[in-house]
């Protein structure tokens, strides 16, 4: 993903996102992972993945928005 294309996150949600990545290792998995592993995984997910869930999200918000605009048309007079 290049940089004008990156998603940014305020420090604190990026700082709980990167403490869920560790809590599910440790609950899941049973693995203690430290702060470097953490970061590299969360950055790999916003840097690799994130947009997918993104556009995804963008073509469901879409796809709801036309179905309305749909049902609008359907309350017309003649």
């Amino acid at each position: 993903m290049n940089k004008k294309n990156k998603i940014e996150l305020p420090k604190e949600k990026r700082e709980e996102m990167i403490l869920k990545i560790k809590n599910y290792f440790l609950n899941e998995r049973d693995e203690e992972l430290g702060d470097l592993a953490s970061i590299m995984i969360f950055e790999f997910i916003t840097e690799e993945l994130a947009a997918e869930f993104y556009n995804q999200g963008v073509y469901d918000s879409y796809k709801y928005m036309n179905d309305r605009c749909e049902d609008l048309l359907s309350i017309q007079k003649y």
